[in-house]
């Protein structure tokens, strides 16, 4: 090909190129003009038959049509971006306004209870949601045959790892990292294979407490404490009861119990024709527990306690139906925002 018969193709493909709007189109002119197999890279190739007097000046009038190839390209492909865009937005509807996000109900329970429990001199304290054995078994004094310890119960991962049943173990890794007195709240995800009713999940929040001291704590100091959150978090009106109850890490213990949100302590399916519903386990810290970490219980006393944060929620703000919290569903999420 001599320069000439260059020059003509060159004006051929530039007219070619304006011709097309569409980006279909924009793109075959690319290919048939400098992709791969394209003309110009073609040319190129040949360049090797050109007679090497003409070399220099048929190579630089190649190299010159493609960078004016190229940038016609370009321009077309961004023209037809912006068409292409244009077909399907319409500017003249009105603008789509996002609504700004809400905090979930069980966040808002567990960062309002945080905050509760600071004006009484908790602090927060976190750990793992994998744990070993004795954090989570033997040292709240739990024996191998318990029920909590068969697999039917818990997510074992292992024989030395399981999935943490509730928040204690926290307790636990604070009494071996500290020196009493404690006052810590312990909140955090927990994991158990219980899934028989609306207020039952396999995956839900506790809250855990303890506080232990060198000067003497009593029972009625616990009994104060759960009852003056519960009237902080629902408020004054909010109906509490403690029960005799027995737990492996604590003693004397009691089952602690609110009011149900739903009848109003009157009876439904959700309090299973009780009036209330079970919040909270509490009690003494048994004796044993303070051996497990190295403390005298002759020198200590102290309380613990652990409620479950969706309870507290579904109370609060009265849903009926624990898997409400997972579903995700931004209508419910808003309706509480």
């Amino acid at each position: 090909m001599t320069l000439e018969e260059l020059e003509i193709e060159r004006q051929k493909s530039l007219a070619e190129i304006n011709g097309v709007s569409s980006a279909e189109d924009v793109e075959k002119m690319r290919v048939k003009y400098t992709g791969r197999n394209g003309l110009i890279p073609a040319l190129i190739k040949a360049m090797k038959d050109v007679p090497k007097e003409e070399r220099p000046a048929f190579g630089k009038a190649v190299q010159a049509w493609k960078a004016e190839v190229e940038s016609v390209l370009s321009s077309k492909g961004s023209s037809s971006r912006v068409e292409k865009v244009n077909e399907l937005i319409d500017a003249t509807l009105p603008g789509q306004w996002n609504t700004p996000g809400v905090e979930h109900p069980l966040s808002r329970v567990i960062a309002e209870s945080a905050r509760i429990f600071s004006r009484l001199g908790f602090t927060v304290a976190d750990g793992p949601d994998i744990e070993n054995p004795f954090n989570n078994f033997t040292a709240l004094n739990t024996p191998p045959h318990h029920p909590s310890q068969d697999r039917r119960d818990t997510f074992w991962l292992a024989a030395d790892a399981l999935l943490r049943t509730q928040t204690s173990p926290v307790q636990i890794r604070t009494m071996l990292e500290n020196k009493p007195p404690v006052r810590v709240i312990c909140p955090g995800r927990t994991y158990r294979r219980d899934t028989t009713d609306a207020t039952h999940s396999a995956n839900f929040h506790q809250i855990e407490g303890l506080y232990v001291d060198v000067k003497p704590v009593s029972l009625a100091d616990l009994k104060s404490v759960l009852a003056y959150f519960a009237k902080e978090i629902l408020g004054s009106e909010a109906g509490v009861r403690f029960r005799p109850h027995f737990f492996p890490f604590t003693e004397p213990s009691v089952e602690v119990d609110f009011a149900c949100h739903v009848c109003k302590g009157k009876g439904c399916n959700v309090c299973k024709q009780s009036g209330w519903i079970e919040i909270a386990g509490a009690g003494m810290v048994d004796p044993r527990v303070f051996k497990h970490v190295g403390w005298n219980p002759d020198e200590v006393s102290g309380y613990a306690f652990g409620f479950g944060v969706e309870r507290i929620a579904m109370i609060k703000y009265g849903i009926p139906d624990i898997r409400w919290l997972y579903e995700n569903d931004i209508r419910f999420l808003n309706q509480l925002g």
